[in-house]
């Protein structure tokens, strides 16, 4: 066999920082990269176009980089577990390497090309990439996992956080005669088109490892430091809007980490030091989700709590239609939907408010959101998505069960200015700020701007859930 080595990407989308990429380095400057576009999830009913825009964006922004640097990345199309054996044994190579993916389909996909690698004779390293601590390095007395995010918090921050990886600066690709035997199943990227999505509205973020980094570094010299006051406000850009390059691998953790060390470093007072020790959290709840779903994969199909495996939705479908077009007659809530159909992305507060109200107020299944989430989403994040919608409908691990979230209090508290309102509902500009925040806008308002009544009571609809809770724990 050849000094070749094969690197398949999939959720690591960059050359910086990406510890497959770089322990492969070490081996071997002779380096040619892959990524397969999998039809199993292309063709699945949960995808969003918004989300295979970045990905395409990405892949676009990756071939430039290995060309860059004197190789290439090799698109494969079909599946996974045939493509990848057939490209290793036609390069002859001696080993391939990637970065693990703790999503249930992927440890069974990548369990697969392995077994089918190795009866080859081909060699198989894998590393954890996306996560500063891999599943089973933060584990409760006994070695059992965390099912509740703040003792893992504890535990988690105590451990040492891995340097940024290596970057190669420089690699060399296939010979004349190795393209050759590649050409009968190696393809073009194929357009969006030609993959059957279309999304024409510009992203939050621009797609690939530099926009990602950009982004990072104006986010930690010009937001961080008002991270804890700001994050919760919708109408403020006070977030990193990194989600979706930590969920395709554009930017690796471990310089997102390396930012916040820094900024902590250099914090000139307790109330800075206290926003990014606040952002940190919730890079560590990014984890805590991400481990709860490879230790508990049973997340992926239905609740964690048994109590709510034959609870009593109503699971009205007008009313899901409503809330998922924006058209609820709660303003908080139809901004939040109308800002995910326009942008791909909604806010994390509006996130956890508008499924609060489908939950609670609706009265229907977290999965018909959560799966909604997934179809609309540009960031749409298996684990951290599922992780989400089940706190919010109580389904999920957390210790206070019976959250429940008045949607005019949570916009009083966030949107104090409905600016946020105003902006997505350009149709209510006109109409009183008190208004908006309370939701008493009048009949004839809302026939004069064509806005519709609230489709439920929130209190009436608040007892119900309640009750049905109540009947459900005590078993009548």
């Amino acid at each position: 066999m050849s000094d070749l080595i094969l690197f398949w990407h999939r959720r690591d989308l960059r050359i910086s920082d990406n510890i497959g990429l770089s322990q492969a380095y070490k081996k071997s400057h002779k380096i040619i990269a892959c990524f397969c576009l999998d039809l199993q999830i292309l063709q699945a009913d949960n995808i969003a176009p918004a989300r295979v825009t970045y990905l395409w964006g990405c892949l676009t922004k990756l071939r430039q980089r290995y060309q860059q640097l004197g190789s290439q990345l090799l698109i494969l199309q079909g599946d996974p577990t045939i493509c990848i054996p057939q490209l290793a044994e036609v390069l002859n190579v001696n080993v391939v390497v990637w970065n693990l993916d703790g999503e249930p389909y992927a440890q069974k996909r990548d369990q697969s090309v392995a077994e089918q690698l190795r009866a080859k004779k081909i060699g198989v390293q894998t590393y954890w990439d996306q996560l500063l601590q891999a599943p089973g390095s933060v584990l409760a007395q006994g070695g059992k996992p965390y099912t509740v995010y703040t003792p893992f918090w504890k535990n988690w921050i105590q451990h040492p956080k891995a340097a940024i990886a290596e970057t190669p600066d420089s690699l060399k690709g296939l010979n004349e005669e190795e393209q050759e035997r590649i050409q009968q199943f190696v393809i073009d990227l194929p357009s969006l088109q030609d993959l059957g999505f279309n999304w024409d509205k510009p992203l939050l973020l621009d797609p690939g490892e530099t926009a990602a980094q950009e982004r990072l570094d104006f986010f930690a010299q010009n937001k961080l430091r008002d991270y804890q006051e700001q994050r919760n406000f919708p109408a403020i850009d006070g977030t990193s809007q990194l989600s979706a390059a930590l969920k395709f691998g554009a930017i690796g953790i471990r310089t997102v980490w390396q930012a916040s060390v820094t900024a902590m470093e250099n914090s000139r007072s307790e109330e800075e030091s206290n926003s990014i020790r606040t952002w940190q959290q919730e890079l560590a709840w990014r984890e805590f989700y991400q481990h709860c779903l490879y230790f508990f994969p049973e997340l992926v199909n239905g609740p964690y709590r048994p109590i709510f495996k034959n609870f009593p939705w109503e699971n009205n479908e007008e009313h899901f239609q409503a809330w998922c077009e924006g058209k609820t007659g709660y303003p908080i809530v139809d901004a939040a939907m109308r800002q995910m159909l326009e942008t791909g992305w909604m806010h994390n507060r509006c996130r956890m408010i508008v499924a609060s109200f489908l939950t609670k107020d609706l009265i229907i299944n977290w999965q018909w959101g959560e799966k909604y989430f997934m179809q609309c989403l540009y960031d749409g994040d298996l684990a951290a998505n599922n992780g989400g919608w089940q706190w919010s409908a109580s389904s999920g691990m957390d210790p206070k069960p019976l959250r429940i979230f008045n949607p005019m209090t949570q916009a009083q508290k966030f949107d104090p200015e409905a600016e946020y309102i105003r902006h997505w509902l350009p149709e209510l500009r006109s109409l009183d700020t008190e208004a908006l925040l309370t939701g008493k806008i009048t009949r004839l308002e809302r026939l004069g701007v064509g806005y519709p009544e609230p489709i439920v009571d929130h209190n009436r609809q608040q007892r119900e859930f309640k009750l049905r809770y109540a009947n459900v724990k005590t078993g009548l």
